[in-house]
C-alpha cells in the first residue's frame, strides 16, 4: 500500500484539494477498547486519469493526530474529554468517547481540515452538540512522516446544533456548501435517528435541517457521494450506509462477516433536498 501499517486503518472520512485526496482513520480505539496505532493514521493519495482509468498513488501520513489531539485538549483543561476518552478499555461509541468520521475542509481552505466527532458530545450528555476541530496544518501534516518535530495546530472548537446527533459525515462543494449525515454516537442498529443538515461552514453558524433519514431498513447512513448546490431547484444527494453489521439475510451474520463477497452489499438512495 506505500503505508507504515500492519492492520486496519479503519478509514472513515476523505476530503480533497485539487488532485489530492486526504484520508482518515477513526484515530479512536477499537470496539473492544484497545488502541491500536494503524487507526491513527492520516495520510494522502493524488489522482490521476479519469473513468476507469483513474489512479490513487499513496503520498505522505502521519500518525501523531491522536496525541496531538489529547495534548491540545490538556493544555485546555480537558474541556472535551479527549484524554479520557483515549484511555486504555475505553470503546470509542460512547457519548464521551472519541471517534472521528468526517473530514472536510473549512471554507476556501486547502490547509484547514475541520475533523468530525461521531464521538463525544459536547457537553457529554443528551442532547448535546455535534463536535468539530479544526486542524489548521492539514497540508504540513500530510507531508512530515515521520518527522517528530511536525505536529498538530488547532483552531477552536466548533459544536454544531444536529438535534442531539453527531457527525457520521461531512461534505462541502466547489460553492463552500455543506452536507453533513448526523446519526448516533452509539454502536446502533440501523432503528436510531439519522438526518441530513446543511451548513455554511463558518463557526458559529448553526446548521439548518434538511430532511430525515429513512431507519426501515438495514444500515447505518454514513456518506454523502457529493454534494449539489443547495439552493437549486431539484437538487437531491446520494448517501450511502455502511451495512457492515447489518443482519442483510435474516440468519443472525452481520454483512462483514458473511461467506461470499457477493453476498456483502450496501444501500444507496437520491434524496430530495428542496422539496
Amino acid at each position: 500500500s506505500g503505508l507504515d501499517v500492519d492492520k486496519e486503518i479503519d478509514i472513515e472520512a476523505a476530503a480533497r484539494v485539487g488532485d489530492t485526496v486526504y484520508w482518515t482513520g477513526s484515530l479512536g480505539n477499537n470496539k473492544d477498547g484497545e488502541p491500536k496505532e494503524d487507526r491513527f493514521t492520516l495520510f494522502t493519495t493524488t489522482v490521476s486519469g479519469s473513468g476507469a482509468d483513474t489512479e490513487l498513488e499513496v503520498g505522505g501520513s502521519y500518525q501523531g493526530l491522536r496525541e496531538d489531539l489529547v495534548d491540545w485538549d490538556k493544555a485546555n483543561g480537558d474541556r472535551l474529554g479527549f484524554a479520557k476518552g483515549t484511555e486504555d478499555g475505553q470503546v470509542p461509541k460512547q457519548i464521551d468517547g472519541f471517534n472521528v468520521e468526517g473530514l472536510e475542509f473549512a471554507p476556501g481552505s486547502g490547509s484547514t481540515a475541520y475533523l468530525g466527532f461521531r464521538a463525544p458530545l459536547v457537553p457529554p450528555a443528551d442532547g448535546g452538540k455535534a463536535l468539530l476541530v479544526p486542524v489548521t496544518n492539514a497540508d504540513e501534516l500530510a507531508r512530515s512522516g515521520s518527522d517528530k518535530d511536525t505536529h498538530a495546530t488547532f483552531g477552536d472548537p466548533i459544536t454544531l446544533d444536529l438535534g442531539g446527533l453527531s457527525v457520521r459525515d461531512i461534505r462541502r462543494n466547489g460553492k463552500g456548501q455543506y452536507l453533513i449525515v448526523a446519526g448516533s454516537w452509539a454502536a446502533e442498529d440501523n432503528s436510531a435517528p439519522y438526518a441530513l443538515y446543511s451548513w455554511d461552514g463558518v463557526a458559529g453558524h448553526q446548521p439548518v435541517k434538511r430532511l430525515d433519514l429513512p431507519t426501515a431498513d438495514p444500515g447505518g447512513w454514513e456518506i454523502v457521494v457529493d454534494v449539489p448546490d443547495l439552493t437549486a431547484p431539484g437538487a437531491r444527494a446520494q448517501v450511502i450506509t455502511d451495512s457492515g453489521s447489518a443482519d442483510l439475510y435474516g440468519d443472525g451474520t452481520e454483512a462483514k462477516d458473511l461467506e461470499h463477497e457477493e453476498w456483502k452489499k450496501s444501500r444507496s438512495v437520491s434524496f430530495p433536498l428542496n422539496p
